[in-house]
C-alpha cells in the first residue's frame, strides 16, 4: 500500500505548533541550565548562553538528528574548568576552538565510522546511566544541600551524611515542582502538547515573587548580565595553546561520547538514520564558533534532547524555536528569570528524565542474549567512573570481545545435501553426507593475522585424523587476505603436499584472488610453478568434483 500524496495544486501544510511549543520548553530549561553550567566552568552566565545560542543556530543546518539540542553540557563544562584553572578562561575558550577544529578534521576524514564501535546495548546502558547520573546530581539542589562529589557514589554518600541539614523551603519548592511536572505530563500531555517545563518554571517564578522565597534561603538563579559578543581568538602564549591542544582530544571524546549516545539513542527509539560524519562536522562547526565568541563547549546533551522529545518536538524546527525563544527571554525576561528558584529548575530536569530511569529497553533486550550485558557495564561505568571513562570502558570491552571473536579459529566441516550441489554444516544437519577422501571446510570468520595460523593448524589436524587426500576450503567469508594469512596459507599448502595431500580453494572473492596471485600461490602466476600452486574454484561443488576426479600425489 502506498501512502497518499497531496494533489499537485494543494499546498503542503507543516504542523509546526508542536515543535514551537517544544522549543519554548527547551528554552525554559536551557537558560537556567546554562547558568548552572557556567558556575561549574567558573565563568559568567553570558558565556554559557552565547554557546547555547550558537549551538541551537548551527546544528539544524549541519546535523542529522531530529531531536538533538546542541548546548553546553555539565561534563564539558567540567573539562573547561580544568583548562581555566591552568591558564584562565582565555585558555578555556582556546580549548573550545581547538576541539571544534579536531571535530571538523575528524568529519572531513570520515572518522565517523568510530561510532559504529558503540553497540546498541552500550548505547542503551549509557543513556540509562547518564539519565540516572544527571538526576542524582540535581538532588542536592532540590534539597538545598551544599554538597558535591566528583563521582556519583561520592555525591550520594555526601548527601546521605548531610540529609539532616536539608533546607525545608527548598525541598518543599522542589517537591511541588516535580509533582506538578509529573501531573501535567501524565495528564494534559496525553491530549495536547503543552510546554510543561516552561509552565512549571513560570509557576516557580510566580511563587518566588509571591512568597519571597529568596528571603527564606531558597537559592535563586539571579540577574543575568548581557552584552554583544566579539569574534576573536584568545591571546595566549604558544605554550598555553600547546597545553590546550593536549586537553582538546579528551574534550572531543567526552562531547562525542555524550552527543553520539543521545543522538543514536533517540534515533533508535524512532527508527531514524543518523550520519556520524555529519554529526562530527556539526559539532565541530558549533564548537569552533562558540570558541570564537568566548562560549563554553557544546554538545548534544541527553537532558536537553529528552526535554525536546518529551515536549513533543519532532523536527529540527524545535531547536530553531528554542533559539528564538531563548533570545527573546534574554531580551525581555531577565528580571523575571532572576527570581527562578534553583530547586524548581532541578525538579524540572528530574521530571524530564524520569521516564528514562526505568531501564525498560535494557531489560526487554535481555531476551536477545549475546552482548546485552554490555548495557550493564556501560551503565555502571558511567555511574562509577563518569561519562567519558564509563563509555570508553564499555566500548573497549566491545572491541576486545570483537577481536576475540574474530581471532578464534572457528571452522565448520561441510557435507553435501543429498540430491543437490549444496554443502552445509554437518554438525547441525546430520543428513549432510561427507565426501570420501575429501575434507570440506569453511572458516566462519574472515582470515586475518590473528586467526589464520589457528585455522590452518586445526585443518591440518583434521586432515591427518581423517586420512584425506584433498582439502577443499571455502573462503566465502573472507573479503581480503593480509600478508600473515597469505604466508600461513603458503605454509599450510607446503605441509599438505609433503604428506601427499592437496588444497583446493572455493568461493574465493576477487580481492583474495588478487592477493593469492600477488603471493604466487595460484597456478595463474609463473612464480607459482612447482608444488606450492593452489587451484581456485568458484563453487564448493566444483572444487569437490575436481578433488574426486584428479590424482593428487606428492
Amino acid at each position: 500500500m502506498h501512502a497518499a500524496t497531496p494533489a499537485a495544486n494543494q499546498p503542503v501544510r507543516l504542523n509546526l505548533l508542536p515543535d514551537v511549543l517544544a522549543g519554548l520548553s527547551v528554552a525554559g530549561v536551557l537558560l537556567p541550565e546554562a547558568v548552572a553550567y557556567a558556575a561549574i566552568a567558573g565563568v559568567e552566565p553570558l558565556h554559557a548562553l552565547l554557546a547555547a545560542l550558537v549551538g541551537l543556530c548551527i546544528y539544524p543546518w549541519l546535523g542529522t538528528s531530529r531531536f538533538a539540542v546542541v548546548a553546553p553540557t555539565s561534563s564539558a563544562a567540567a573539562v573547561f574548568a580544568s583548562a581555566a584553572v591552568i591558564g584562565g578562561p582565555a585558555m578555556g575558550y582556546a580549548l573550545v576552538s581547538l576541539t571544534g577544529g579536531l571535530f571538523l578534521l575528524a568529519g572531513l576524514f570520515r572518522a565517523g565510522f568510530l561510532g559504529a564501535f558503540i553497540s546498541r546495548p552500550v548505547l542503551r546502558g549509557f543513556a540509562w546511566g547518564l539519565a540516572l547520573t544527571i538526576v542524582i546530581k540535581q538532588l542536592p539542589h532540590v534539597l538545598g544541600l551544599p554538597v558535591s562529589g566528583a563521582h556519583v557514589y561520592q555525591l550520594v554518600w555526601a548527601m546521605a551524611q548531610a540529609l539532616p541539614d536539608a533546607h525545608g523551603p527548598s525541598a518543599l519548592a522542589g517537591a511541588a515542582a516535580l509533582v506538578a511536572w509529573l501531573a501535567l505530563f501524565h495528564g494534559a500531555q496525553r491530549h495536547v502538547n503543552l510546554p510543561i517545563s516552561l509552565i512549571v518554571l513560570a509557576a516557580g517564578i510566580a511563587a518566588s515573587h509571591a512568597l519571597s522565597l529568596g528571603s527564606q534561603g531558597v537559592a535563586l538563579v539571579g540577574m543575568i548580565n548581557w552584552q554583544m559578543p566579539s569574534f576573536a581568538l584568545p591571546q595566549l602564549r604558544t605554550e598555553q595553546w600547546l597545553r590546550a591542544a593536549e586537553i582538546a582530544p579528551a574534550l572531543l571524546l567526552i562531547l562525542f561520547a555524550e552527543s553520539w549516545g543521545s543522538v543514536r539513542s533517540l534515533a533508535l527509539q524512532n527508527g531514524d538514520q543518523v550520519d556520524a560524519n555529519r554529526e562530527l562536522l556539526a559539532l565541530g562547526s558549533a564548537n569552533l564558533a562558540s570558541g570564537l565568541v568566548q562560549g563554553l563547549p557544546v554538545g548534544a546533551g541527553f537532558s536537553a534532547a529528552s526535554a525536546s522529545y518529551a515536549a513533543g518536538g519532532r523536527s529540527k524546527w524545535a531547536g530553531v524555536a528554542a533559539a528564538l525563544a531563548l533570545g527573546l527571554l534574554l531580551w525581555q525576561a531577565r528580571p523575571l528569570l532572576a527570581l527562578l528558584p534553583v530547586p524548581v529548575l532541578a525538579a524540572v530536569v528530574i521530571g524530564i528524565l524520569s521516564h528514562n530511569l526505568w531501564p525498560r529497553s535494557v531489560i526487554s533486550s535481555f531476551k536477545l542474549g549475546g552482548d546485552v550485558y554490555l548495557a550493564i557495564v556501560a551503565a555502571l561505568g558511567v555511574l562509577v567512573f563518569g561519562v567519558l571513562f564509563g563509555m570508553l570502558l564499555a566500548v573497549g570491552l566491545s572491541l576486545l570481545l570483537a577481536i576475540r571473536r574474530f581471532a578464534q579459529p572457528m571452522v565448520t566441516e561441510l557435507g553435501q545435501l543429498s540430491g543437490t550441489r549444496n554443502y552445509i554444516d554437518r554438525s547441525r544437519h546430520p543428513e549432510a553426507v561427507s565426501i570420501p577422501g575429501v575434507l570440506v571446510a569453511r572458516p566462519e570468520e574472515p582470515l586475518f593475522f590473528a586467526n589464520a595460523e589457528g585455522v590452518f593448524k586445526f585443518l591440518n589436524h583434521r586432515a591427518s585424523q581423517q586420512g584425506v587426500r584433498a582439502v577443499v576450503l571455502s573462503l566465502e567469508v573472507s573479503d581480503d587476505l593480509d600478508s600473515t594469512a597469505l604466508e600461513a596459507l603458503g605454509e599450510f599448502v607446503a605441509g599438505l603436499q609433503q604428506n601427499g595431500r592437496a588444497l583446493l580453494l572455493a568461493r574465493v572473492k576477487d580481492r583474495p584472488r588478487d592477493a593469492l596471485l600477488r603471493a604466487g600461490l595460484t597456478g595463474a602466476d609463473p612464480a607459482a610453478e612447482g608444488q606450492h600452486a593452489v587451484t581456485v574454484y568458484w563453487s564448493v561443488d566444483d572444487a569437490v568434483r575436481a578433488a574426486q576426479t584428479e590424482n593428487f600425489t606428492a
